[in-house]
């Protein structure tokens, strides 16, 4: 046997109590080892002045209720790990559950937000957006944008448009552009008659015309169209 080996089993050696099954045998081997080894001679002696003075040492008696505390201390172990292990339990159910009910409903969640924001941005769309241009009228619209209409359209007749009588001679239909305060910033002529003396006179008329403004969620926006139409009648008698 090596030194490593024996230095390991001194303390066996000296208390009778080497492991294994061939302990004799061990034992003996021991003995021849040490005989010739000086060191592990040396290690042993230490090993027996450290048991000498180990029993020389008075033995402190133990407290009169430390098996209880010790029962004690094993039965509050017990139940901390008991209550640990079902919250453990407890725990993995919850997740299943919440793993089993969450996930199938994950798409149809989606999906049917994703339908409500098409349907809403459909019926923004709806209410909002397909205003017709020239829907001039007089009632109060109930959509979130209302179109421009006129307030007050100055007193003052378009002249030199023409005899119309005969049907050769269409109304003239001016588009007018609303800026935010109701004025009309231009206008374009979409049929009739367009010359410099109907253009003068559209433009005194534009002047001192007062416009109610495109409304958008009820605040004034710019850029609201308003269409108007004017005719001249002559009378022959």
């Amino acid at each position: 046997m090596k030194c490593d080996k024996i230095r390991n089993l001194l303390p066996g050696y000296l208390d009778g109590a080497l492991p294994g099954s061939m302990r004799s045998a061990q034992h003996g081997e021991m003995g021849e080892h040490l005989a010739g080894c000086h060191d592990c001679r040396q290690e042993l002696a230490r090993y027996q002045e450290l048991f000498s003075w180990m029993s020389r040492v008075e033995r402190v008696a133990p407290p009169p209720d430390l098996a209880v505390r010790i029962r004690i201390a094993v039965s509050e172990a017990r139940e901390e790990a008991t209550f640990a292990a079902r919250m453990g339990i407890w725990r993995d159910r919850a997740e299943l559950v919440l793993k089993n009910i969450l996930e199938p409903l994950a798409l149809p969640v989606t999906g049917g937000l994703v339908v409500a924001l098409l349907v809403f941005a459909v019926v923004i769309q709806v209410l909002g957006v397909s205003v017709p241009l020239g829907a001039v009228v007089n009632d109060s619209p109930s959509n979130l944008l209302q179109p421009a209409r006129v307030e007050s359209l100055a007193p003052f007749p378009i002249t030199g448009l023409g005899d119309n009588t005969g049907g050769g001679v269409h109304p003239l239909l001016v588009e007018a552009t609303v800026d935010r305060n109701g004025e009309a910033v231009s206008y374009r002529i979409l049929s009739g008659l367009d010359d410099e003396s109907v253009r003068r006179q559209l433009d005194q008329v534009m002047m001192f015309s007062r416009f109610r403004p495109e409304l958008s969620f009820g605040r004034p926006t710019a850029d609201g169209h308003v269409v108007l139409s004017f005719s001249e009648v002559h009378v022959r008698g």
